[in-house]
């Protein structure tokens, strides 16, 4: 299943927590979990889109994120469908 994390800034990101957060990413990305990831250019926060089998280890792998286990980003968890055109956008 798909998934993503949409996280929101409640304080201010020190570099040592950043640097955090992207091994987190690296080690989805090395499990062929994440998806996409990135910042808002218009809203504080951002959001990853990953994979999982279900909405129990989605929410660990959200809570696991140094950016929300330290407080510093809240977030929502949400399922996704990947419209593309391997499945006709859905249609």
């Amino acid at each position: 299943m798909t998934f993503v994390y949409l996280m929101k800034n409640q304080n201010q990101l020190k570099k040592e927590l950043v640097e955090q957060h992207v091994e987190h990413l690296k080690q989805l990305k090395k499990e062929g979990r994440l998806i996409l990831c990135g910042p808002f250019g218009d809203y504080p926060g951002g959001m990853v889109v990953f994979s999982a089998q279900d909405k129990e280890e989605a929410d660990r792998i959200a809570q696991s994120d140094p950016f929300v286990s330290s407080g510093c980003k809240t977030y929502e968890l949400r399922t996704m469908e990947i419209a593309d055109e391997a499945n006709n956008y859905l249609l």
